[in-house]
């Protein structure tokens, strides 16, 4: 496996790990492969593993044993970006990266379910990529009561990060659905899938701590590229 070239090369391994242990495919408690065996599954040197290893070990995520090895640990810490994303490619995986489009408060969509108490939220837009492919779209609409304003370049790529930092929101659950749709046609914004085609649609609404809804959500994708992936443990 080779790790795109859009970060230092130790930290997309520390991504792409922390990314398998929120979505399942490492649970707490398993025995990593030896790091050689690592190193040549990433293509990097044992030394940029190793730094990878160092910054997982120092999130409290990765517990090193000496003579015996590698253990992943303190699972439930490794929600941040990756916890409630379940689209991957379709050959496996995929660093995700989001990249901001547009932010606006405007009314909520007529078709929206109900969420929140205010008539307005702030929609968000974003493209998603993966391992650099540009193959989803997303709009997200967050409850207007929880902000008078949102600064596009206070986002970061996890808004649920700085739904809790910056407004004291945390989303606790989200319930997803699944199905059709077609690729939104927004200006100078371009997929795999050209707009007006047949795609994945996710619909997804979220509770924040409170008990109540605070966000709708919907993500288009393309699926001769993506899949929508949830694993049960």
């Amino acid at each position: 496996m080779t790790v795109p070239a859009t970060a230092p090369v130790y930290r997309q391994i520390t991504d792409l790990l922390i990314r398998d242990i929120a979505a399942g495919r490492l649970v707490e408690g398993e025995k990593l492969p030896p790091e050689r065996e690592m190193a040549r599954s990433y293509d990097v040197s044992v030394g940029t593993l190793r730094k990878a290893l160092a910054d997982l070990a120092g999130r409290g995520l990765l517990e090193r044993r000496q003579g015996s090895g590698n253990y992943i640990a303190g699972t439930r810490a490794a929600g941040g970006i990756y916890a409630f994303f379940r689209l991957e490619l379709v050959k496996g995986g995929g660093r995700p990266t989001a990249q901001v489009l547009d932010v606006a408060r405007m009314p909520k969509p007529a078709d929206a379910p109900d969420f929140g108490p205010s008539d307005r939220a702030h929609r968000i837009r974003r493209l998603r990529r993966l391992n650099d492919v540009p193959a989803v779209l997303e709009e997200i609409w967050l409850d207007g009561s929880w902000a008078p304003a949102i600064d596009r370049a206070d986002l970061s790529a996890s808004l649920y990060h700085h739904y809790r930092t910056r407004l004291g929101l945390w989303i606790m659950r989200a319930e997803d659905r699944v199905g059709l749709g077609r690729m939104p046609g927004w200006p100078g914004v371009e997929t795999t899938a050209p707009a007006g085609a047949v795609c994945g649609l996710v619909e997804r609404v979220s509770w924040a701590q409170t008990g109540a809804a605070a966000e709708f959500s919907r993500s288009w994708f393309d699926a001769d590229r993506v899949r929508y992936v949830s694993r049960l443990k």
